[in-house]
């Protein structure tokens, strides 16, 4: 699992390391959060087709998958592409999880939630999941891969505490930077706070920092930019057994790329 891609450095980096590291690692399945791809926020269809093309079998998003209006028909049209289900189904574009096929031949649901807590007031990310769970059960092969796009550090920790044992992973994005606490939870369940970022080093989250700095220093609006430079390529790497669903390893992987 790749965290925040952060537009054309994050997008590069993708092409020139993922094929790579799936033959390296034996790695049978790749998603990646495209929802800051098209120049810093939003996603657009050439961009997300550009990840496909680098060795990422679905892409996930958050609040930042309707700020390019193009991506709307492509959410309809291309299943590898979710945005998060808890902004429902009513005249909503998309869908919130699917089920696909891992380069070994089994079955992966990849479901994509999002927080609520300084967040867009959607749906109950607890309950809309334990709708899934429960009344889907029966369409969920038994790996599922949960990224949850949330704000607040707590509101991820309950999200991985509450779906322990009924999913494989719960592994959150949206804050860009990394955190050190993955392991596996007591039901079975493996668990990371953020992935972080794949985006440039010297920058605030991705952007370039003149033009994110002035928002600390003056309040005043400014227009971030993406950054440049190095690329840190932050990953998360999931051993799960395919008949039970349980996670057996989770390591975090982190790269500096030069581009």
């Amino acid at each position: 699992m790749l965290g925040d891609l952060i537009g054309k450095p994050g997008r590069q980096a993708v092409e020139r390391t993922v094929p790579a590291l799936r033959e390296e690692r034996g790695i049978d399945f790749v998603t990646a959060n495209g929802e800051n791809l098209a120049g810093g926020t939003g996603l657009t269809a050439s961009t997300a087709a550009a990840v496909f093309a680098s060795g990422v079998d679905v892409i996930t998003s958050g609040n930042h998958i309707w700020d390019k209006r193009e991506i709307y028909a492509e959410l309809e049209r291309d299943e590898r592409i979710l945005r998060p289900i808890n902004y429902g189904t009513d005249g909503v574009p998309g869908r919130g999880w699917g089920t696909y096929h891992a380069a070994d031949g089994s079955e992966v649901a990849v479901i994509n939630a999002q927080g609520r807590t300084y967040m867009q007031p959607i749906e109950n990310p607890f309950t809309v999941l334990d709708r899934l769970l429960d009344e889907g059960a029966d369409e969920l092969p038994p790996v599922r891969i949960v990224d949850f796009h949330c704000e607040l550090t707590s509101e991820k920790n309950a999200f991985g505490l509450y779906l322990d044992g009924r999913v494989s992973a719960v592994c959150g994005t949206h804050t860009h930077v990394v955190t050190g606490d993955e392991r596996i939870l007591p039901r079975g369940t493996a668990y990371l706070t953020d992935i972080g970022m794949t985006g440039p080093v010297y920058s605030i989250i991705g952007f370039e920092p003149t033009t994110v700095l002035p928002r600390f220093i003056t309040a005043l609006p400014t227009r971030f930019e993406v950054g440049s430079g190095p690329v840190v390529l932050n990953a998360v790497q999931l051993d799960v057994e395919t008949a039970t669903g349980r996670a057996l390893a989770i390591e975090r992987i982190s790269r500096i790329i030069d581009l």
